[in-house]
């Protein structure tokens, strides 16, 4: 994978806009993310146009279903060669587990690179009234701490969760488990739909290997600037200390 750690959001309503982001973002941005939007517009097709141009791809998809779908779901992520794909934490152990040994057996069987599967805990538009609201009585913090685990039980590479929880997914999993971390939006950046967010250098300084921004940068009048900018706080974040 590209050094940086930014994963811009492709989130537009046609390929034509998908196409321009990507040849202006694809020296700058370490990965593009497809998700259900973009998907259902373009399908599979797009997909392997940017993954056959020398991109990498974040397939957010969010597979959530019994464990034989989501397991040959998986295998045809596998097949698109994309970089990270994911599915729901909430789907269960056994649909995890079938997942990430569906993804091993074809990626060693058909010579495939190996995706990393993560498990999306909690969405970042969620807080503590819509976990009440569908009857679940806890915190934020304690589920997504508790699905990590699961996830890393289950044999996944890590999760997709709000930057605020990654310092409890960092001590309940391992330093190699991938935390992926949208609901991030630059300074000056409105909200939107998202609920728990940070900055890109809090998101990093949290624990985050990637981040995900989509709108600041999608609608900004000079997108590769944007992107710049949140690259050189990512960097800035990462250095160590000084003595």
């Amino acid at each position: 994978m590209k050094p940086n750690k930014l994963i811009v959001a492709l989130d537009v309503d046609t390929v034509d806009q998908a196409r321009q982001l990507v040849a202006r973002l694809r020296d700058v941005v370490g990965m593009f993310k497809v998700g259900s939007q973009l998907f259902t517009s373009a399908g599979p097709a797009l997909v392997r146009e940017i993954v056959g141009g020398g991109n990498k791809v974040f397939l957010d998809l969010k597979f959530h279903d019994i464990p034989n779908t989501v397991a040959a779901a998986a295998v045809e992520a596998t097949r698109l060669r994309v970089s990270i794909f994911n599915v729901h934490a909430s789907g269960g152990s056994e649909m995890m587990e079938r997942t990430a040994q569906a993804v091993a057996e074809t990626s060693q069987q058909e010579q495939l690179p190996k995706p990393a599967v993560i498990a999306v805990t909690l969405l970042t538009s969620a807080n503590e009234a819509t976990l009440r609201e569908i009857g679940i009585d806890a915190p934020p913090e304690k589920l997504v701490s508790h699905l990590a685990r699961m996830a890393a039980s289950a044999g996944l590479d890590g999760v997709v969760a709000s930057p605020l929880e990654a310092p409890v997914i960092r001590i309940a999993t391992s330093p190699d488990f991938l935390i992926v971390t949208p609901g991030v939006r630059p300074s000056g950046s409105t909200a939107g739909d998202q609920k728990r967010i940070t900055t890109p250098r809090e998101a990093i300084e949290r624990g985050a290997d990637y981040i995900v921004v989509g709108r600041p940068i999608l609608r900004a009048p000079d997108p590769v600037h944007v992107a710049m900018q949140i690259i050189e706080e990512i960097t800035d974040a990462s250095q160590p200390a000084a003595p």
